[in-house]
């Protein structure tokens, strides 16, 4: 039960956050930058990150408690974000939870792109959001499962900040193309994740329930 709990939060976690995906915008983003400049940025990127996403696993269920918000209900909720995510991974298009062309060409040219587009919305997204307390709700309490949860979003930020670092070298290892098909291949896996998310709130629910 533990093994398959913490197979759905590691593939969840990589999936959202999609390591690989911030090659092509991490290029863009420190183009113009020195290299120290380019790791200082990715470096305090994934920081920022790793804050917001430890701040919404603390929180989260206290605030979804507080507006009387039922585990079904996220769960159902939560999948259909997912969905919508996965659908714009497939197709290649710009998923409506992240940044907007416009929004990305002006956060460029700022000087603290690390924390947008960066770490926010691209890495700590509202999708990543929702995944995070999602699975801190499924973990209902147990100490085990929580960290499993910080175990595989620790562990997707670290393949982020690899990714990141050395998006030179994963760029011509595999080139567009390779990442493309990666991102892809991560869409249909969150679009299976998000279905069985709604199935499983929907069972939930007293509509279900003999």
């Amino acid at each position: 039960m533990e093994l398959h709990f913490a197979i759905t939060a590691f593939a969840t976690a990589l999936t959202i956050i999609d390591p690989v995906g911030m090659v092509p915008l991490s290029l863009a983003v420190t183009a113009s930058a020195t290299p120290d400049a380019r790791r200082r940025t990715i470096d305090r990127a994934v920081i920022v990150a790793a804050a917001v996403i430890v701040f919404m696993a603390l929180v989260g269920r206290y605030v979804l408690t507080y507006l009387n918000i039922t585990l079904p209900a996220f769960s159902i909720a939560g999948g259909i974000l997912l969905l919508l995510i996965s659908i714009d991974m497939l197709f290649a298009r710009q998923s409506g939870t992240r940044a907007k062309p416009e929004e990305e060409r002006e956060a460029i040219e700022r000087e603290n792109a690390a924390v947008f587009p960066l770490a926010i919305p691209m890495i700590a997204g509202p999708g990543t959001i929702a995944t995070v307390l999602l699975l801190v709700n499924l973990s209902r309490g147990d100490t085990t499962r929580t960290v499993i949860v910080y175990a595989a979003y620790a562990f997707a930020l670290l393949a982020t900040w690899l990714c990141m670092r050395g998006a030179d070298m994963v760029l011509k290892g595999i080139g567009r193309t390779g990442v493309g098909v990666l991102t892809r291949l991560l869409g249909i896996i969150l679009s299976a994740l998000a279905i069985q998310f709604m199935i499983n709130g929907l069972v939930q629910t007293p509509l279900f329930r003999h």
